[in-house]
């Protein structure tokens, strides 16, 4: 079953004018994405600072709107002011886990926020507990605040939070690559971990190939706002065809296949 799919979406942004009359130029940060997740699928999304990662993340997500094209979930489009529905099945988690814990929260309040903001019932102090001890942190981490807690354990928290609604699909904006490398490699264990164990879909957006690789089974190389290649993950990290995917491919160590 397909849950989210992106038929045709472009943005597009305008630039500092250079001259006084006639249009301001504008440039293409997305042109023409079209994707599609399916149910347990795993896709990795990669390319260059500058490359409409970011951009075509926040299309995704309903979090800006595309100027042509059509986001939809489960066939329902993606658009409207109320989208409590898709948040409750869409989390996603970040590349700085400061920008969704509130510092002046506990770590328990911020967990249970997203159930509180979604309007989900249940006994939420039961359920952070529950994720807390998932994400390899004890339970009374939820009476402390975020700056009580290494970089690394930050994320854990983002990552339980993101879990918290119980979404169907994870999606990952660079999430590991503020941490450093031991703490990395423990990250990436949890969160492939979590995947499996949840049964989530995932969408992983990274410049690092090499942690695509370990996580993805679909990979979508993004070059200037353009799809250049797709595939299933391990035929293209093994035979890319195209120059750009290898020179990602070069610019990071990988692992054997």
């Amino acid at each position: 079953m397909i849950l989210l799919e992106a038929d045709d979406l472009s943005r597009s942004f305008r630039l500092p004018r250079t001259r006084l009359f006639g249009h301001a130029p504008r440039r293409d940060a997305v042109r023409a994405v079209s994707l599609t997740l399916a149910e347990g699928s795993h896709l990795g999304i990669v390319g260059e600072s500058g490359s409409g990662k970011s951009t075509l993340l926040r299309l995704l997500l309903a979090l800006d709107r595309p100027d042509g094209g059509e986001v939809r979930y489960q066939g329902k489009p993606v658009r409207g002011r109320d989208l409590t529905w898709f948040r409750r099945e869409v989390q996603v988690v970040l590349q700085d886990p400061l920008s969704s814990l509130d510092p002046r929260m506990i770590v328990g309040d911020s967990i249970a926020e997203p159930l509180e903001c979604l309007r989900i019932p249940g006994n939420h102090d039961y359920r952070v507990a529950e994720l807390l001890v998932a994400v390899g942190l004890e339970p009374d981490a939820a009476a402390r605040y975020p700056h009580e807690f290494s970089g690394g354990q930050r994320q854990r928290i983002a990552i339980a939070r993101a879990l918290a609604p119980n979404p169907k699909v994870l999606v990952g904006d660079e999430p590991f690559s503020a941490l450093d490398a031991p703490t990395r490699a423990q990250i990436i264990e949890l969160l492939g971990d979590l995947v499996e164990k949840f049964g989530l879909s995932l969408i992983l957006v990274s410049h690092d190939v090499g942690v695509v690789q370990q996580l993805c089974d679909q990979l979508l190389v993004l070059k200037d706002g353009e799809i250049v290649e797709r595939g299933p993950a391990d035929t293209v990290l093994a035979h890319p065809e195209h120059p750009y995917t290898r020179a990602l491919l070069d610019a990071v160590p990988m692992l054997p296949f």
